[in-house]
Formats: C-alpha cells, structure tokens, sequence
C-alpha cells in the first residue's frame, strides 16, 4: 500500500478541510516500507484463514491511549458470554500487562502481548499470540491493539473487522487529523458519550466530520462503555 503522498509533486489537500499541504519537498523511500506492508498483509491473511479454520469472530480495535477500548473489550464480552458465545482477547501494549489483568480479572481469557518498541501489533506477533491460544475453545477474539491514532492503520492483523474508538474527551478535532486510520477501518466508535458535556465537546462535530470523510457511508456508533450504553448496538454492527 503506498500513502498518498510518496510520489506527491503537489500540495495534498485534506479532505475535510480542503487546505492544502505542500509536501512536494518530502520524498519517502518507498521501496523497504513497500515490502514489510506486503509481507504482512501475507501473515494477516494466514491469521484470518486460521480464525475462519476455527469458526472464530475476530475484531481488532485500534485507538488511542485513554479512548476506553480495554473497558469497551470488557463489556462486549460480558455480553457475549451472556449469550453463551465463548470469548478470547489479545491484550497488546508496548510494555507492561496492565490491560491484560483487566481483562483476566473481568474473567475474560486472555493473553499479552507486548511490541517492545513499536508502536503498532503487526500480523506476525498476532500469529506468535495466536500458538498460545487453543482456539477450538472460542467463538469471538477480541484484539486491543497499541494505543496509536496513527501506525495500526497499516497493518491489518487478518480480523474479520477492524474498530477505531475515540472518546469525546480527546476533543472535536480526532477525526480530522487522523483520516488514515478512520478509512482502514470497518467501524468507528464514539465512547465517554455520558461525559460530553463535562468536557465541552459536542459529538454532532465528530460524527459530521466522518460522514465527510466516508462520503457517508459509513456511520459512527456512540457509546459509553461504563454506562452500558450503545453496546448492543455495536454488537449487531460486528454481527457478533
């Protein structure tokens, strides 16, 4: 996948804005960030064949620090068991297991899954955490990749679906500055809907701005994870 601006002589203009970007004097070398997209688009497809193998409901749920997608990944499940649905997570994070108790504690299975440096899960350490994993035993895998609005976006994992969430308290402007990874995914999620007000950003803002962005087919799910609110809504968008 080459971005838009590798071979640009011309200003790039932001979709949402229609402001001009002059990146003609940023040339990128290519050639290297060619392959590892391509090898990893490979893996990805070795993930999903495995997970279909398995009869398994995949998500990956991309977001930044704070947005609430460990809560979000809880609460899901709580309702999926519920349902009798037999539910897995990959808990990912650069260092620490912090996510990864949470989830255990919940009484969710799960397993971490650490980058070292990097700031994004990549199809080969989700294969890795996949061999610790008997998935004869599940139904649905949940993955809580690094909390990033940026690098997750090029490297799918080989997922049924891939969710973004935000939170109203990062502020109005996610949208617009971080059309990459709204465009790489299946679904957005809205979260901390109960605090909006508190935190004086209106939600109407965001959501116009990804109907811009998707041309409008694509709709935004709200949702507050801790008051239970939206989820099941969510549940149908994944069809899970």
């Amino acid at each position: 996948m080459l971005r838009l601006y590798d071979f640009c002589e011309r200003p790039v203009v932001n979709i949402i804005t229609g402001h001009g970007v002059d990146l003609s004097m940023h040339f990128v070398q290519v050639g290297m960030e060619y392959d590892v997209l391509k090898e990893n688009a490979k893996l990805a497809h070795k993930n999903y064949r495995l997970l279909k193998e398995h009869g398994i409901k995949s998500v990956d749920f991309m977001g930044s620090i704070g947005s609430g997608k460990t809560t979000l990944i809880i609460r899901l499940a709580e309702k999926l068991r519920a349902k009798g649905l037999r539910v897995c997570a990959i808990a990912g994070d650069v260092t620490g297991d912090d996510d990864f108790a949470r989830m255990e504690k919940s009484g969710m299975d799960a397993v971490n899954c650490n980058t070292g440096s990097e700031c994004h899960l990549d199809a080969n350490l989700v294969a890795k955490a996949l061999e610790k994993i008997d998935l004869s035993r599940y139904d649905v895998l949940f993955i809580e990749n690094v909390g990033n609005l940026v690098c997750p976006a090029d490297f799918p994992l080989g997922t049924d679906y891939r969710a973004v969430v935000i939170s109203t308290t990062e502020g109005d402007d996610m949208v617009r500055k971080h059309h990459s990874i709204f465009l790489h995914s299946d679904l957005a999620i809205l979260n901390k809907m109960d605090i909006a007000d508190a935190v004086d950003v209106d939600p109407k803002v965001i959501m116009d701005d990804y109907g811009k962005l998707t041309g409008g087919l694509k709709s935004m799910y709200t949702c507050s994870a801790k008051k239970d609110m939206g989820l099941d809504e969510i549940v149908a968008a994944l069809k899970l």
